[in-house]
């Protein structure tokens, strides 16, 4: 019996910090430009206020937090199915083209597609874009001519830390990631 008991707080526990975890999950963006007029922007978005306000919305194109997407625009793709097979694909880089002037790297990893792409003369650009598949998979279930930004939200929420694009040229820097933290640095 008290074993029975102990179990049952540990499920408890461990449920409700999941739970606080998610709900404590933090968006962030920051762009730094460093042209002319040096600017610095940070958006500090708590995930849980995004899974209040979006089903909020209530216009043509978002509505109970779901995207409406013109057919027209993925008439003759599948996306589902071609997001399927890559998610359901082995891990493995899928592309790689190196050039005189930069590298482009598209591969799977630990459950994430990955993109990056660096400039290898001149001017100091690249590129690096994670994008989970569970967040894919949620962003996907809504029905066939929409995305699931809630969904989306509540798998990024279901993540650990997680950065999801970097990019830094000569002048910009710009970042997108996930944390529990509620500040931008």
């Amino acid at each position: 019996m008290m074993k029975k008991a102990l179990l049952t707080a540990a499920v408890v526990l461990t449920v409700g910090t999941w739970a606080l975890a998610a709900e404590n999950r933090w968006l962030h963006v920051k762009v730094e430009d460093g042209g002319e007029k040096a600017e610095i922007v940070r958006v500090n978005l708590p995930l849980s206020l995004a899974e209040k306000v979006l089903p909020a919305i209530h216009t043509k194109e978002l509505n109970e937090g779901r995207v409406k997407v013109s057919e027209a625009k993925f008439k003759d793709v599948d996306l589902r199915a071609i997001l399927e097979a890559l998610r359901t694909a082995p891990e493995n880089e899928f592309v790689t083209v190196e050039s005189e002037h930069q590298n482009v790297r598209v591969a799977k990893s630990a459950g994430n597609l990955l993109v990056k792409v660096r400039n290898e003369k001149g001017k100091a650009e690249n590129v690096e874009v994670t994008v989970p598949f569970t967040v894919v998979d949620a962003l996907l279930s809504g029905g066939k001519d929409e995305l699931d930004l809630l969904a989306a939200v509540r798998a990024l929420g279901a993540l650990g830390d997680t950065v999801l694009v970097t990019v830094n040229d000569e002048h910009s820097k710009v970042r997108i990631w996930v944390d529990s933290r509620n500040t931008a640095d």
